[in-house]
């Protein structure tokens, strides 16, 4: 088996929200793989603890503490990453929260803070990014959405249809950049145990509804996702873009 078509060593990676989640198991990943990670985080004190303990492993990290939400956050984080890198290999969209309400109860304050944190920082990001990306010769990005974009689920409709537009941004770009050597694919996981689903996954009778509508009886885990990420970043995968992957336990597949 060729090895280094499951490998990312000397691959050169962007990913937003590493230090909680999905996001940090993303991280552990790509570095034990091979490749430098430049990870973007709001919490200041939580990011440069992490990046001490993987620069004591031996790994080659760097990070910055931004709330990617913000206006111009985008541009700040690529100046710092054009610093360190004249390409980059790899972008991961991770970056994301929720506010669970009816539609009728959400204010405009909740739809500006969901739509900028899940939606507009990933596609602000990805078009800064474009030019190291498109250096690269053989970019990556991946939009980490949510089955919440594909189906209704009790996550509420502005996190769904940020997490449905994501895909959508997917589809185009995979098309529209295709030439340029860069391919674009998503994840859609279900309910993941990260902090961002402890208030629901915490609940018993919740916990027992989510159970009930999946198949494989249980919740996943952020480094089943991540590793998912992981192989459409890699060689392996070279043929695959425009695509999302479900990470479900086979929620999207049961249909009664």
């Amino acid at each position: 088996m060729n090895q280094s078509l499951w490998s990312l060593s000397g691959q050169r990676a962007l990913v937003t929200g590493g230090t909680k989640g999905i996001g940090e198991a993303v991280v552990r990943q790509f570095l034990d793989l091979g490749a430098s990670v430049f990870i973007v985080a709001r919490d200041n004190e939580r990011l440069q603890k992490q990046l001490a303990a993987y620069r004591q492993q031996g790994h080659d990290v760097a990070g910055v503490a931004v709330d990617i939400s913000q206006p111009g956050a985008a541009d700040t984080v690529i100046a710092a990453v054009s610093d360190r890198w004249d390409a980059l290999d790899i972008l991961v969209n991770n970056a994301g929260t929720n506010i669970r309400k009816p539609t009728v109860d959400y204010s405009p304050a909740d739809y500006e803070h969901v739509l900028n944190t899940n939606m507009r920082s990933a596609y602000e990001l990805t078009q800064a990014a474009y030019p190291l990306v498109k250096t690269s010769g053989m970019g990556k990005i991946v939009m980490v959405s949510s089955v919440s974009g594909l189906a209704h689920t009790s996550s509420g409709s502005l996190y769904g249809m940020t997490k449905a537009a994501m895909l959508q941004l997917t589809r185009n770009l995979a098309v529209e950049w295709a030439s340029d050597g860069i391919r674009v694919n998503a994840v859609a996981p279900w309910y993941i145990n990260t902090p961002l689903a402890t208030p629901v996954l915490t609940n018993p009778d919740k916990l027992a509804g989510i159970l009930k509508r999946t198949p494989m009886n249980r919740v996943g885990e952020p480094e089943e996702v991540a590793s998912v990420i992981s192989f459409l970043c890699m060689p392996a995968s070279g043929y695959v873009t425009g695509q999302t992957i479900s990470v479900d336990g086979g929620l999207m597949a049961w249909a009664y």
